[in-house]
């Protein structure tokens, strides 16, 4: 089944947005950008970068017709600064010119002095200070903690530091806007979210979002940084379009991406955890202080499933977890993959892990023991239906036996002073729907041409992790017909409108189910048409095999290729817009109960890492995976996609430190100071199996997502490492802090205080 998305990757003709023919008179846009994190604009002085050579205009926000607003959930961002500036980065004139190098280098002659403010970069310091992005917090309640504490034969309390990820796709964000007839635009752009991209350019301009349309073929990698933060550079492009009625185009180069958006959210985490002389957890209490940046974007949705996930595999009957979004002087931090459930199960596995040292029980067996089980309750009122955290678990024991793993690692480090190993089992339970109910709604266009080809127009967004070969393999599925009859199409808000972001890990669920919900519909006229014409009673028996029709079982001798063609000689409606929205969820936000998710993806990994205690440099010598799938779609996109999760995930509690010094200002703001794994970082040995005999209703062919739950299996990395180091230096009282850089291994290995 070849996946024509990697083999013209691979030959390099995949068009991206810098890869798009432009006619001769588009212009190209740059972005002059606040060089301070917080303060008042006194003046602003264009004349020289207008006098600059090949400068076309520069647009500040006075030029803006509508609205100068890209808030998506809170109206608290603008396009262009207009009084204050907030963050370092935050764009304040647009500059087109004749070639990209004129457009750059006049963004360097603005002038703007500024009267500086204070700046805050830690979302603590900001909860002081009262600088919140909302007032109240969200607060997720179950049981009563505080009727059990003086139950609890242990209580543990901690801080927990963990850093931020920047996104690192391989292209930047991009756009391209077009004036269009009657005063209407056409912007392709690198976006997950196109109805944003319609609605918010539309406000800006102050036209309706008919005269819009957004357009997107692939991306090169997303990851959540492009689900709200591509809008600001879609809407510039596309008011200069709109006032020069010319093509106008952006490409961020490298470091201006990485300086001006915002990344994965930092937080700080404050737990009390109480246990029983067993192990097991009866209450959990937990505060996050979230570092949202200068502006909401969707922090408080990130927020909400970090509260969502805050007790990960367990079932905790006492848990009141708070959520503070606090508001600093940063790039407004963003989606990405996990959306704030990474964040909440790292903390109560930090819980775990400091607990067993104090309770004398191994990590495991504390995790063990509290597992999820059938019917248990999440902190939103949620009930396990079709759990398999279980079935993960002992499937992993069952595979590898973690006795003898354990015995093998005492053995090792008893005979080696240099280097010390350490194993962490990490299980997982993460939630697949959108957590605002409204979001989970996609629609597909599919039409069946005369020839018998299928084309197929869905919200799906392609961005590397093959929901477009998925669509296609279903519809291929349905029809019964060869896969290379079927097409994905660009994704465009004229031929599906009112898209939700492809995020959540919901893609090929909304849309693969609304594009069989259309490839029914067409299957059910061409079936009853068929039987119509030849006299054929029970509909039932007759059925399409590798593109030829059968009736009771017998060759008809009719291909579908004359079914399609005859029904089209019959006025047979061959096309359908179909609407699929995810049956049987909902979310009350007053109270934070109710049932947001669709179903759970569970699963469970075993890591085994190597530290050099010398140099303070460690590898990942194996990770061994039990992964519940449900019914793979495509078991190498699957296995793809988890692989890269996972080498993603680890990344993000080892190498990738994002460093923003007192002034807010980015020093980790390229290649050479921001460090992501690299093929000779990535784990030596990756196992993973998909679970057996795991079906779920609501997915397409019994399918689960792949794309956010398996980054989670990451974290086992960190306690791994740390495992490692403290059986070299078990004196050290090493902080519960990521990442654990080779740095930090260092100081930890040698620092006794």
């Amino acid at each position: 089944m070849k996946n024509y998305d990697s083999v013209r990757h691979v030959k390099g003709e995949s068009l991206f947005i810098d890869d798009l023919s432009i006619p001769s008179s588009a212009l190209f846009g740059a972005v002059y950008a606040s060089p301070i994190a917080h303060g008042k604009i006194l003046s602003i002085s264009l004349e020289e970068a207008k006098a600059s050579e090949g400068v076309v205009a520069v647009f500040t926000q006075s030029d803006i017709p509508g609205v100068n607003q890209i808030g998506g959930i809170i109206h608290d961002e603008k396009l262009l600064a207009s009084e204050y500036v907030h963050f370092i980065g935050e764009p304040i004139a647009f500059i087109t010119a004749k070639t990209q190098s004129q457009a750059r280098l006049a963004a360097k002659k603005v002038k703007v002095e500024f009267e500086k403010l204070e700046v805050i970069t830690d979302p603590k310091d900001a909860f002081r200070k009262g600088s919140l992005i909302v007032n109240d917090p969200k607060i997720y309640i179950n049981g009563n903690v505080d009727e059990v504490w003086d139950k609890c034969d242990l209580i543990v309390e901690d801080t927990v530091e963990l850093g931020g990820q920047e996104h690192l796709y391989l292209e930047t964000q991009s756009s391209i806007s077009y004036p269009t007839e009657g005063g209407g635009l056409k912007i392709i752009s690198s976006t997950q979210n196109p109805t944003a991209i319609q609605r918010t350019a539309a406000s800006v301009l102050n036209i309706s979002a008919n005269q819009i349309e957004s357009e997107v073929s692939r991306l090169g990698g997303g990851f959540g940084g492009k689900e709200d933060q591509a809008t600001a550079w879609a809407c510039l492009t596309a008011l200069a379009a709109y006032k020069l009625k010319k093509p106008v185009k952006l490409i961020l180069s490298r470091q201006d991406d990485m300086r001006m958006t915002g990344k994965r959210h930092p937080y700080t985490s404050d737990y009390k955890i109480g246990f029983s002389g067993e192990g097991k957890i009866l209450a959990y209490e937990v505060t996050y202080y979230q570092n949202a940046g200068a502006a909401a974007d969707l922090s408080l949705p990130i927020l909400d499933r970090t509260l969502a996930h805050c007790t990960n595999s367990y079932f905790i009957p006492n848990v009141k977890a708070t959520g503070w979004c606090c508001k600093t002087n940063l790039p407004p931090n963003t989606a990405f993959r996990g959306f704030g459930g990474p964040q909440g199960m790292f903390v109560i596995e930090s819980a775990i892990h400091k607990a067993s040292k104090l309770l004398g029980i191994e990590p495991h067996l504390i995790q063990a023991l509290n597992l999820f089980k059938e019917g248990d309750e999440f902190p939103y009122g949620q009930k396990i239906e079709n759990g398999k955290s279980q079935e993960c678990w002992q499937r992993i024991f069952e595979k590898y036996d973690i006795d003898a793993v354990k015995r093998d690692l005492e053995t090792f480090n008893s005979n080696n002073k240099l280097f010390k190993k350490g194993y962490a089992l990490m299980p997982i339970c993460f939630g697949i729907s959108f957590t605002h109910t409204m979001l989970n709604q996609a629609s597909a266009l599919v039409h069946v041409y005369s020839d018998g080809s299928v084309g197929i127009s869905t919200g799906a967004i392609e961005m590397g992790q093959g929901v477009n070969m998925k669509i296609r393999q279903i519809a291929a599925n349905i029809f019964n017909v060869n896969l290379s009859r079927i097409k994905s199409e660009t994704t465009n808000t004229t031929r599906n409108a009112n898209t939700s972001a492809t995020a959540a890990s919901s893609g090929a669920d909304l849309n693969g189910n609304a594009a069989s919900i259309a490839c029914n519909a067409i299957l059910k006229r061409l079936i009853n048409f068929f039987a119509e014409k030849n006299n054929i009673e029970d509909i039932n028996s007759v059925e399409i095999r590798n593109e030829k029709l059968f009736v009771n079982g017998a060759d008809f001798n009719y291909s579908w290729n004359d079914l399609v063609l005859n029904a089209y000689h019959n006025r047979i409606n061959l096309s359908e817009h179909s609407f699929y929205a995810t049956p049987d969820i909902y979310f009350d936000t007053k109270t934070n109960k109710g049932k947001p998710f669709a179903y759970h993806v569970y699963g469970t990994s075993l890591f085994i890492s190597k530290v050099d205690c010398l140099r303070g440099t460690y590898e990942i010598e194996s990770v061994k995976i039990i992964h519940d799938i449900g019914q793979s779609i495509n078991k190498v996109i699957d296995r793809s996609q988890a692989e890269g999760a996972l080498v993603q995930g680890i990344g993000w509690v080892t190498l990738e430190e994002i460093i923003y010094n007192s002034d807010g200002r980015l020093l980790t703001d390229n290649l050479s100071t921001y460090k992501v794994p690299d093929i000779n970082f990535t784990p030596k040995d990756i196992e993973i199996e998909f679970l057996e005999n795991s079906y779920n209703k609501p997915g397409p062919m019994n399918s689960k997502a792949i794309g956010e739950p398996p980054f989670m299996y990451g974290i086992g990395a960190y306690f791994a490492i740390r495992n490692a180091v403290e059986s070299f230096n078990g004196r050290k009282e090493m902080k519960y802090e990521a990442p654990l850089t080779p740095e930090r291994v260092l100081m930890n290995l040698y620092n006794n205080k």
